[in-house]
């Protein structure tokens, strides 16, 4: 399981707390120094099944500097893709996955459905 982070994010310490309560093994990667590319984004994407717009951290200075909320609507895809790939506080997290599954942000019950052992 992998693990991205961004260190002084709140939801993301109480992610890695539970990971480490329920001794739930994750390699923990830093979302600002090791951002995902954008091949990485893709593939998380499509494995996911959601919508891209679930990717991006809605509630983030940066997702409102860019005026993001209305500029989604009429981005495609490959643009979404670079965007992510080009500044990590813009992707949501914590965002965990193994090779079967991709899980953003945290809720209690859903990192015991999907990733308790």
């Amino acid at each position: 399981m992998n693990v991205l982070v961004y260190p002084k994010c709140t939801t993301c310490k109480k992610a890695i707390k539970w990971l480490k309560d329920n001794d739930v093994e994750a390699v923990v990667r830093h979302i600002v120094e090791e951002p995902l590319s954008r091949d990485e984004i893709k593939e998380l994407h499509l494995k996911s099944g959601l919508e891209i717009k679930k990717f991006f951290n809605t509630s983030g200075m940066k997702y409102r500097e860019l005026g993001l909320k209305d500029r989604l609507k009429e981005m495609s895809l490959d643009e979404c893709y670079d965007l992510l790939a080009s500044d990590g506080m813009l992707v949501k997290r914590p965002l965990a996955y193994d090779e079967e599954k991709v899980t953003l942000g945290f809720k209690e019950d859903t990192y015991n459905e999907q990733w308790k052992k």
